[in-house]
């Protein structure tokens, strides 16, 4: 018998074929490729590779894209094997290392590639889980990087959702690792009702579930529905939280999960179904689910557990619902998990990060919007997000079919949701491109020859090769739609582009009148730099009161207000309260992003479109215009064949910078193969020059946050602490500089180092507790805490650049790993 033979012998159920083929396909020397939709049991193709490689006394890695979904995976292949044979490295976590079986983020493993570390050497199977993950924009070049550098000897096993070229990645990856098998399974384990609610005033009962099909078709009994004339009258509506688990409740869907795309939201909709009359857990399910979240709990301290709401929490837990989402503590989410997987909990409202391979599978999932905050704009889900979504709906061994459903909305017809619903999978896209890090890599590891060989083995450009028709046909859809907001942006008094022109030019004359709102900049003197005027003085010529770009309130002379320059009025979406700490910290932001040119004041500005009514509608339009040309400018400008030259233009900064001399890396460039994230070079420049070697460990802590923290919102931003003022001020000296030198070299410049946390990193380095570093601040405890176990990676790849900074490091990491922040969960 075969060794895949004997793995299939010992399960107590029958394989599917799909899983059959895919492990004797491992077996016999090759990599393979497996997309199947959720719940399929792709992880049986798993632990069958890790099987083989274990009977033929070799190791095996398993890889995921997030610590959760490690720390999950840990646990199972823990229980299946025994700990002494498992292990685990996320960065948060360093146990038993080298185990038979180690369980790890794709960024591990990664660098454990480019380090060249030994223990690869007996590696024989990795398992890529979640690997259309390369899709991702800030992270996808990871999964790309170890299928290029991973060594000859290693199988890859890559788990993928279905997605629409699986092919083109298959013999990508066969033309980078040999003989690869594509395994493709369409058929869900258990099959999806795609269903339609909607709240009809004029029906009783008012809530109505319908099929979204009817013979692959948008059901026309719903299309009949909404075509009925109403007389002007409101007669449709989206049906509120409670009214659908009421729904649910009544047609035996539950449990379900909401997805509410909203982490306020989330919390409010768990709150508002747990106080409602509805009763979906009985007195023993409450007291094993009591049981079970004090356990999760203990090890967090009862003044944490206050400020993070633990009664309630507790009490909505009770009434069969909780909330999923990164705003929680991992204890909660985990509890969470663990609860909804055991059925006691009957409802739980998520954000998408759930749909992210953690095993929460339920018997209806309903989509609440299909619209989703995208950080700028409200976008439309995709047909990929829909089947990631419901994908979660129907429980193997337990539910004869899952129910996907879409709620009402006035704003989305419903043949455009039964569109996105019947679509399928979507594409996969590489977004691979090259980086300072993995630059001084390439140069450390190969010839240049050779390294720009393997830029040109990347999916990436695999995919640019036969993407030239493609792309001229995006070119040719966005000049047409130039055309159509050109159209629009006309205006009958003028020439809307040199009014728009005389906008973006127009700077007010030194010495214009201010006023409270104004933004203003200051050219000389010791006060230089940009300001918003919070309120004048109540006597003609005594100090107004102003805000820097820093976050500093302060009080300003006349004399060093003489020659100010007057850039605008910054615009509020509420009431200007110069004096609340809050609107402080908004306007900060605020002040930090304006922009003269889309806040001149239109009566300013001498034009004859400036009198139009519509000026404002026009603007929109031009400014939509100029927007899609950029696009076009960049697409069609770009030599968008060759990931070679933009590796060239990398290298040509990092050799100005000093970081590589003949293909030679210098001191610098060794100590910048340590440092990831899209602030590396930033950081590795940060160490250079010295601006980290004074800063006690607070402030390091603090000092360090602005290389990794990505603010959700501008409202999140909040002024620097006075003593790292002088920090701040030079790091963004420092940035702007090498801005100037990626510029200068067709390189997109890095990101500018983040402000945000760092008055909340400073104050915990100092000793606050929880409740006193989120008082104020405009983040939620999970936020907070997976920031600041963040914090501690960044704290350690400086340690890891700097040595002489080591014992300062180690100080900084004490202060942030305490408390509520080292308490990761009762796994």
């Amino acid at each position: 018998m075969t060794r895949a033979g004997e793995f299939f012998g010992r399960l107590a159920f029958e394989a599917d074929p799909f899983q059959c083929q895919a492990v004797e396909a491992i077996e016999s020397g090759k990599s393979v490729v497996v997309t199947a939709p959720t719940g399929a049991g792709k992880t049986l193709v798993a632990d069958g590779a890790i099987y083989l490689a274990l009977e033929r006394g070799r190791r095996a890695f398993y890889t995921t894209p997030i610590k959760a979904l490690s720390n999950q995976k840990f646990g199972d292949l823990s229980e299946e094997h025994g700990e002494s044979r498992v292990g685990l490295l996320t960065g948060d976590n360093s146990i038993n290392g080298d185990a038979d079986i180690v369980v790890m983020t794709t960024e591990v493993f990664r660098n454990m590639i480019y380090a060249d570390d030994g223990r690869l050497a007996d590696v024989a199977i990795v398992v890529l889980d979640e690997v259309h993950y390369l899709a991702d924009v800030a992270r996808g070049s990871v999964w790309e990087e170890v299928i290029i550098h991973g060594p000859e000897h290693i199988q890859f096993v890559c788990l993928s959702a279905t997605v629409a070229n699986p092919e083109e990645f298959t013999a990508w990856i066969q033309e980078r690792r040999g003989p690869t098998e594509l395994v493709i399974e369409t058929n869900r384990p258990v099959p999806l009702e795609p269903m339609y609610m909607i709240t009809d005033l004029w029906s009783k009962p008012p809530v109505q579930l319908m099929d979204l099909f009817q013979k692959d078709r948008p059901n026309p009994r719903v299309q009949r529905l909404l075509a009925s004339k109403t007389g002007g009258r409101r007669r449709f509506a989206t049906p509120r939280r409670v009214e659908v688990v009421e729904e649910l409740l009544r047609n035996s869907m539950l449990p379900a999960i909401l997805f509410i795309f909203s982490r306020a939201g989330c919390d409010s909709a768990a709150h508002m179904i747990a106080g409602s009359s509805l009763k979906l857990t009985t007195a023993e399910e409450r007291q094993e689910i009591r049981r079970v979240a004090l356990y999760a709990t203990e090890h967090l301290a009862p003044e944490d557990l206050d400020v993070l709401g633990f009664g309630r929490w507790l009490a909505d837990l009770e009434r069969g619902v909780g909330a999923h989402h990164a705003g929680l503590v991992p204890a909660f989410k985990e509890t969470v998990e663990r609860l909804f997987e055991a059925g006691l909990l009957k409802v739980v409202c998520a954000t998408e990060t759930l749909a992210l391979g953690i095993n929460m599978p339920a018997r209806s999932v309903v989509i609440e919007s299909m619209t989703k905050y995208n950080g700028e704009s409200h976008e439309m889900l995709t047909a990929s997000d829909y089947t990631q979504l419901t994908g979660r709906a129907g429980r193997r061994g337990i539910d004869e079919v899952g129910f996907g459903i879409a709620l009402y909305s006035r704003f989305i017809r419903f043949e455009r949701i039964a569109e996105i619903a019947g679509q399928g999978a979507t594409r996969l896209e590489s977004s691979f491109r090259p980086t300072y890090n993995m630059a001084v890599n390439l140069v450390a590891n190969y010839e240049q020859t050779q390294a720009e060989q393997l830029l040109e083995a990347s999916f990436a450009q695999f995919q640019l090769h036969g993407k030239a028709a493609d792309h001229e046909g995006r070119l040719i859809d966005l000049r047409r739609d130039v055309e159509q907001e050109r159209f629009l942006a006309a205006c009958d008094r003028g020439d809307i582009w040199s009014f728009v022109e005389a906008m973006d030019a127009y700077v007010p004359p030194p010495g214009a009148s201010l006023r409270a709102g104004d933004v203003f900049e200051v050219r000389r003197g010791g006060r230089q730099g940009r300001y918003l005027l919070l309120s004048m003085g109540e006597q003609p010529g005594e100090a107004v009161i102003a805000l820097s770009s820093g976050g500093k309130v302060r009080n300003m002379t006349g004399s060093e207000l003489a020659g100010a320059v007057v850039l605008g009025q910054l615009d509020f979406p509420g009431p200007f309260r110069p004096t609340d700490r809050k609107f402080q910290q908004r306007a900060t932001q605020r002040l930090r992003s304006f922009g003269p040119s889309a806040r001149v004041r239109v009566a300013d500005v001498d034009h004859p479109v400036a009198d139009c009514e519509d000026v404002d509608d026009h603007m929109v339009h031009a400014r939509k215009a100029i927007k899609l040309q950029r696009k076009i400018d960049r697409a069609g400008g770009a030599d968008r064949g060759s990931l070679v030259q933009e590796f060239r233009m990398i290298l040509a900064v990092l050799e100005a910078r000093g970081y590589v001399s003949d293909w030679q890396l210098t001191a610098e460039g060794e100590r910048l193969r340590t440092i990831y994230g899209s602030r590396d070079l930033l950081v590795a420049e940060a160490i250079r020059v010295g601006l980290l070697d004074d800063l006690s460990s607070a402030d390091l802590v603090a000092a360090a946050s602005a290389f990794m923290y990505e603010p959700r919102s501008s409202d999140e931003m909040v002024p620097v602490p006075l003593a790292l003022d002088e920090f701040a001020g030079s790091l963004s000296r420092l940035a702007s500089e090498i801005a100037v030198v990626e510029s200068s070299f067709g390189v997109r410049p890095s990101p500018a180092p983040e402000f945000g946390f760092m008055e909340a990193a400073y104050h915990w380095a100092q000793g606050l507790e929880l409740e006193e570093i989120l008082d104020g601040l405009n983040m939620a405890p999970g936020d907070f805490v997976r920031q600041a176990r963040q914090l501690i990676d960044q704290l350690r790849q400086i340690r890891d650049g700097a040595p002489h900074l080591v014992g300062t490091v180690n100080d900084a990491l004490r202060k942030v790993d305490r408390g509520v922040v080292s308490a990761q969960g009762a796994t």
